[in-house]
């Protein structure tokens, strides 16, 4: 790579390249302008004027460079700086690095063929040339990593930003705020709202696996939240679906669970998943645990039901077999195991005796003993509704 002390330019030819910048930078934007479609229009009018004159100064505080006359560290560094900041321009436009580089690359090669053009109109030997040629594209290689580094730290800015963004979103809606603050939350964050969210309760470990197969939307939190409490190990994702989908939806959702220890929740109402969660974390306490894959709270709605006043059930229970609490343990056990099949099987005595294991002329002669010890209380629809759910 040639350096700065290896080239001589005459003052004359450098003194015709620096009148020529302000035309070489107004042609490097055209030429970026017709060859890169991102920039058709950006690069229209006054921006584009700003361009021009980045451009300019850049190539001038080369040039001086190679004039021997040191541009100074203050005007290196705006040079750089401005490189630096278009890059993070570009990418809070929206547009890729992609873009850039190629706008790096043809700017580069117009200005070259500008530059060495005049070079050669000066008569600048061909060896010379080669030197320059070196130079200049080593100069625009340094400002276009420049851009770049502008480019992806904008990019790691923002997603950090969003990152936390989306963070107060869930928090938000796990505290119950206000909707209107919620849904302003939602606009912050620049989240999609969807018509309902699933809460999903998993261990930590599992959550990036299963989260780079559910909707990009999906809201994360972990021991952040109070629910989780007594699993510091899990995290929840608040899973979106769309209007329409229904039970599609959450098939969908199971499968792409697999076969992680997962508790997935309710569909609700985007604004109400609290609710989502708070039906996840009670199946959690109740230890449910499915044969593979994730356990689905739809399917153990009954033992939520029964479990959700447990001490009401047991005094239930004890107001239930009043009749029986008696007896000896042996029989009342015998006595409260047929009435609970009795209840199951709706009386048929066939059904009894067989999932009891025992002869129908039993099953009969304990029924009688029921009937002695309640009476008109198995004919009863509220007894036999009270008793179906303490016997459950």
């Amino acid at each position: 790579m040639a350096s700065v002390s290896d080239l001589q330019i005459p003052d004359a030819v450098l003194a015709g390249m620096r009148d020529e910048l302000p035309r070489v930078a107004e042609r490097v934007v055209s030429a970026v302008i017709a060859e890169v479609p991102s920039y058709s229009e950006p690069f229209r009018g006054r921006m584009g004027r700003n361009i021009e004159n980045a451009v300019a100064l850049a190539l001038t505080g080369f040039l001086e460079s190679l004039s021997g006359t040191a541009p100074g560290a203050d005007r290196t560094q705006r040079v750089m700086d401005a490189a630096f900041q278009l890059g993070q321009g570009e990418a809070r436009s929206g547009r890729s690095m992609d873009a850039l580089a190629a706008a790096y690359r043809i700017g580069t090669h117009c200005a070259w063929d500008d530059l060495s053009a005049i070079a050669v109109r000066a008569g600048l030997p061909a060896s010379e040339v080669a030197r320059f040629a070196g130079l200049v594209f080593d100069f625009l290689d340094q400002l276009s990593a420049v851009s770049v580094a502008g480019h992806a730290a904008q990019l790691a800015q923002d997603e950090r930003l969003r990152e936390r963004q989306l963070a107060a979103l869930a928090l938000a809606l796990m505290s119950g705020q206000p909707e209107e603050q919620v849904r302003d939350a939602a606009d912050r964050a620049e989240w999609p709202v969807p018509e309902t969210l699933t809460a999903v309760v998993l261990p930590r470990s599992a959550a990036a696996t299963v989260r780079v197969q559910l909707d990009a939307r999906t809201l994360e939190l972990g021991g952040e939240i109070a629910a989780l409490v007594e699993w510091p190990q899990h995290v929840v994702l608040l899973v979106p679906a769309d209007p329409g989908s229904g039970r599609v939806a959450r098939d969908a959702l199971l499968q792409a669970i697999g076969h992680s220890e997962a508790v997935v929740g309710p569909p609700r109402p985007w604004t109400d998943v609290r609710s989502s969660l708070e039906r996840a974390v009670r199946v959690l306490r109740l230890g449910v645990a499915a044969e593979s894959g994730p356990v689905d709270t739809e399917q153990h709605l009954a033992e939520l039901v029964l479990s959700a006043d447990e001490v009401a059930r047991d005094d239930l229970r004890t107001r239930v077999l009043a009749p029986i609490a008696d007896l000896r343990p042996g029989p009342a056990e015998k006595l409260t195991e047929t009435l609970r099949t009795w209840l199951f099987h709706q009386g048929r005595r066939e059904d009894i005796a067989g999932a009891l294991f025992i002869h129908p002329q039993t099953v009969r002669y304990r029924l009688g003993q029921l009937r002695d010890l309640y009476g008109d209380q198995l004919d009863d629809p509220a007894f036999i509704r009270d008793a179906s759910i303490a016997l459950a």
